[in-house]
C-alpha cells in the first residue's frame, strides 16, 4: 500500500484543524490559546520543515511548513491583542 496518500490524507486533516481556528483568532483579535503553546509549536515546526527539506521528504514539508506558518501567525496575533 503506497503511504504517500495516508501522507496527504494526514497534512490536510492537520490543516483542516488549524485553518479555521487561526481564521476565527485573527477576525475576533482574540487568541485564547496560550502564548507558551503557539511559541512552541512555530518554533518545532520550523525545525521540522527543515529537518524535512534535508531528509527531502515532500508531505511533511508542506505540512510543517503549512503549521509552522498557521501557528505562526497565531502567535503574531496573540502578540499584538496582549
Amino acid at each position: 500500500m503506497p503511504v504517500e496518500p495516508i501522507g496527504i490524507l494526514g497534512l490536510f486533516i492537520i490543516l483542516i484543524a488549524w485553518l479555521p481556528e487561526t481564521i476565527k483568532n485573527i477576525r475576533n483579535r482574540r487568541v485564547r490559546t496560550r502564548i507558551e503553546f503557539l511559541l512552541l509549536y512555530t518554533i518545532g515546526s520550523m525545525l521540522l520543515a527543515i529537518h524535512s527539506i534535508i531528509i527531502s521528504d515532500p508531505i511533511f514539508i508542506v505540512l510543517n511548513g503549512l503549521a509552522a506558518i498557521l501557528s505562526g501567525m497565531n502567535l503574531f496575533a496573540k502578540f499584538l491583542t496582549h
